[in-house]
Order: structure tokens, then C-alpha cells, then sequence
């Protein structure tokens, strides 16, 4: 007996229940994503209008990569209502590039522990706003935005243009040619940036037209003094200044910029192309600390509200994912604990949402006072673990088989099984799944087993609750292994 036709007896269409993961599965973004939210929801999510911060752990298939999705479609949803009061949505949850720079310039040949262990605050604030800069260049710089971009004062441009010669990673075009069509968007022509250049060529082309004068009349005598060549060569005096302290303080921000991509050539051209006075009194993340990052972050507030963004809201997921940290809860440890700063996590006008494993709340559980006093996870809407309790998951189930449902009335999870099995034995089998990837995968396995064993001649439409308790006590055992670390992951 085919799956397929046993969901066809039932009038629905495709098996609802074949994806574990939340960022594939179709049946989730078509219904349940603005539908079925875990119980927590609210404070988690908070009111878009004023970000807030809230940490969740949650263990592997409780639904952390859905709630960012989730989160992700109402800040979409809420910035559709309120154009004028929007929340920038920060995507943080691919660590790769970060940490595989962050390793090839602290230490590519010592072990990686020691490394990540010198992962610092101020490089999370460097990775956030290479992401939120990226981003909202690639915004400005769409033609559709030409108006908005109009919208900030020449100070904002300025600042705009220093944090994407810093931060700006897209790869989609050159550097050169993405930076300069900023500019122009928004208006800074950073024209006195180009005056040692002028100097330089206008002293050159005089010697040019001297020297051409002199060759045509026959008197070339002057080349053999001193004071022509230093006069041309302190035209050029301040472009090579200025060109030598460009370099220099690339070179600093480079080298401070631990998860950055930014070399050291592109960004000494971008500097020395605005004006000493426009860099006066800047911060630059010159130094390895957070001082100057904060007021970087700041600035870029600032030029977010003169668009129209409120708040700003910095979504962290997949942080067990990267191939450096593989699962490891000491690793994870390492990036994300410098993050768990109350300083940071409460800035204004910021929200940040960590969706976390739940092995690293075993080491919150175990630190000290300083840790708490510096984090005051009291203060940062703190959902322990992400659990589902049986009626949950149930409805869960339920909503799926509606969404995937063809017929009218749609179809219902308690007509897949047999009179016998009740709501009541459902929830208690259901409750023991906690999770709602082990939910699905148990519903799949019992479709599988029900089906295989049936003929196509001799089909059975309903599970038995042999078959029921059968699949799910075999599967309480290899849910049990998995936890303890013998069953694959």
C-alpha cells in the first residue's frame, strides 16, 4: 500500500509530515507560519514598535529556526503597516564567514579552542554591522529608494559612507564601483578629499608646460637645479601624506576588524578619498574594544530613523551549525557568551533575539555572580526551554493536515486512526515527543509502518492502535539513544 494513496483516501495532498526542517518545509510557510505559534510567542516577540531582547533555549527540533521565521514574516508584516515606524531586521545566523576569518588572522595553526577563546564582544558588534550595512546599502542603492536616500542630512551621508567603506561585504559588485554609487545617491561628493590629488597634477602639468617651453626656446638649464624638482615635489607632499596616514589607519581597522573582509588597499582608497575634516573626531574601529563600536552602531541608528526605521531587531540562529563549532557546547560557549552583555543586549532602539541550544542554559545554570550581575538574564525575557506540551503539539498535527488537506471538509488527524485510538491516548502518546521535529518524524515512521504493512488489494485506512503503539514505543527507544548521544543526529 502506498503512502499516497492513503493521504488521497483522506483528501490531502502530500505527505505533511515528510520535512523536519522549518526553513524547507512548505507546508509551514504556506499555513501554520502566521497561524500556529508556540505559547511563548508574545514574549518573545515583543511589540515590533519598541524592539526588546529575549533569549530562548530550546533543544534540536523544537521549532527555533520556525519562530525566526515566524518573526521575521510579522516584522515584514508590521513594517507593511507602519512604513513610517519599521523594525531593520538583522539576519545573524550564519557564523561560517565570520568565524573562518576570525581564525585565519588570530591564530590558522593553533587549535581552534584557544582560538575561539579570545572571540570577543566587539567582534559580534563588527559581524552585526557588516550584515546591517550590507544590507541597507544594497537598500539605499536600488533605484526604487532614490527618494528616501535624498532624505539624509550631509552629516548621515558622510557617516553612511564611512561605515560601508568599513563594513560593506556584499559581493554582488567591486567595492569601488558599489561605494561610489552611494555617494552619489546620497549625495556626498566629498569633493575636498580630492585637493592633494589636484594639487599634485596641476604643479605636474605646470613643470610639463615649463618644461616643454623650455625645450622649444633651448633653455633647459633649469633641470639641473635643485629648487625646481622640490618645488614639484612638495606639491605632491600632501597627497603622499595623505596617502601614507590612509594606509595607516587602514591598516589599524583591518587589523582591529577580526571577522571582516575589507583589505587593506580598499579601504586606504576610501579614506583618503573624503576629507581630513570629515574624519576629525570619528570613531573608527581602530582598537581592539567596544567604545568605538557602540557610537558606531549609534550613528547607523541614527541614519536608520531618518528613513523611516524605529528600531532595529538582531535575529541570532544556527549558532551549533558552523563547521568550527560541529555541535560543540563548549565552542558555542565561546562565541556567544561575550554577547550576554546587559550594556549591550539593552542598548536603545535595539532588540536582539537569540535562539539558542539548550546544552549552554547547563552552563548558565553554573556561573558565577559576576556572570549574572554582567549579564542580568532577569532582564532579557528568558524562556528557559522551548517545550511543547502534548495539546500543542496535537494542534500542531491537526493544522498540518488541514493545510495539506484538498477536500470539504478538510481532514481531520484523529480520522487517520481507528475509533480506538482516541484523543486522549493521542496526547499522551504525543506528549512524550516534546519536539516538534520528533513529531513529525514519528507521524512519518507510523505511515510508513502502516502502509508497508498493507497490500494495495487489501488497503486499511485507518491506523490500529496496535500499529500506533507499536511505532511509538520503538521510537521512545531511539528518541532515548538520541538523547544520550547514540543515535544519529
Amino acid at each position: 500500500m502506498k503512502i499516497q494513496e492513503f493521504l488521497e483516501h483522506h483528501g490531502i495532498a502530500g505527505n505533511p509530515f515528510a520535512e523536519e526542517d522549518a526553513q524547507n518545509d512548505t507546508v509551514f510557510k504556506r499555513t501554520c507560519l502566521e497561524t500556529t505559534f508556540h505559547p511563548s510567542w508574545d514574549k518573545i516577540y515583543g511589540d515590533p514598535s519598541d524592539p526588546s531582547t529575549s533569549i530562548v533555549f530550546g533543544e534540536k527540533g523544537a521549532g527555533k529556526t520556525a519562530l525566526k521565521l515566524q518573526m521575521v514574516r510579522q516584522f515584514d508584516r508590521h513594517n507593511a503597516a507602519m512604513p513610517d515606524r519599521r523594525t531593520f531586521v538583522v539576519l545573524y545566523d550564519d557564523f561560517n564567514p565570520f568565524l573562518d576569518r576570525f581564525v585565519s588572522r588570530v591564530g590558522p595553526n593553533r587549535p581552534v579552542d584557544k582560538v575561539l577563546g579570545q572571540w570577543k564582544l566587539w567582534d559580534h558588534m563588527d559581524a552585526i554591522l557588516a550584515l546591517a550595512v550590507t544590507a541597507f546599502v544594497t537598500e539605499v542603492n536600488d533605484p526604487a529608494n532614490r527618494r528616501s536616500a535624498a532624505k539624509l542630512t550631509p552629516p548621515q551621508a558622510r557617516d553612511l559612507a564611512l561605515l560601508a567603506a568599513c563594513y560593506d561585504q556584499s559581493t554582488g559588485e567591486t567595492f569601488p564601483s558599489r561605494w561610489r554609487r552611494l555617494r552619489s545617491r546620497t549625495g556626498y561628493s566629498a569633493w575636498l578629499g580630492l585637493w592633494p590629488l589636484v594639487l599634485g597634477l596641476a604643479a605636474t602639468a605646470v613643470f610639463a608646460a615649463a618644461l616643454g617651453l623650455g625645450i622649444a626656446r633651448g633653455t633647459t638649464g633649469w633641470l639641473t637645479a635643485w629648487w625646481p624638482w622640490l618645488l614639484l615635489a612638495a606639491a605632491w607632499g600632501p597627497w603622499g601624506l595623505r596617502r601614507a596616514k590612509s594606509l595607516w589607519t587602514a591598516v589599524r581597522i583591518v587589523r582591529s576588524m577580526r571577522t571582516g573582509n575589507r583589505t587593506v588597499g580598499q579601504l586606504a582608497r576610501a579614506i583618503a578619498r573624503m576629507p581630513e575634516v570629515d574624519l576629525a573626531g570619528q570613531p573608527l574601529p581602530l582598537h581592539a574594544r567596544s567604545d568605538d563600536r557602540y557610537e558606531l552602531l549609534a550613528k547607523f541608528q541614527g541614519i536608520l530613523a531618518s528613513l523611516g526605521y524605529s528600531g532595529m531587531v538582531v535575529i541570532v540562529d544556527r549558532l551549533d551549525e558552523p563547521h568550527l563549532i560541529n555541535g560543540s557546547a563548549d565552542r558555542m560557549k565561546q562565541v556567544i557568551w561575550p554577547m550576554l552583555d546587559n550594556k549591550f543586549l539593552k542598548s536603545p532602539g535595539m532588540g536582539f533575539k537569540l535562539l539558542l541550544p539548550v546544552e549552554l542554559y547547563r552552563f548558565i545554570e553554573r556561573e558565577d555572580e559576576q556572570f549574572n550581575q554582567r549579564a542580568r538574564l532577569d532582564k532579557q525575557n528568558l524562556v528557559p526551554s522551548l517545550e511543547w506540551s502534548g495539546e500543542t503539539l496535537y494542534d500542531i498535527a491537526s493544522t498540518r493536515v488541514k493545510a495539506a488537506s484538498v477536500g470539504t471538509p478538510p481532514a481531520t488527524l484523529a480520522q487517520l486512526f481507528e475509533p480506538e485510538v482516541d484523543q486522549r491516548r493521542l496526547l499522551d502518546g504525543l506528549r512524550s515527543l516534546r519536539v516538534p521535529r520528533q513529531l513529525f518524524k514519528f507521524l512519518y515512521r507510523l505511515l510508513v509502518a502502516h502502509c508497508h504493512a498493507h497490500t494495495g488489494e487489501q488497503p486499511v485506512y485507518r491506523i490500529p492502535l496496535e500499529r500506533f503503539e507499536t511505532v511509538l514505543a520503538v521510537f521512545r527507544r531511539d528518541q532515548d539513544a538520541f538523547d544520550r548521544g547514540l543515535a544519529p543526529r
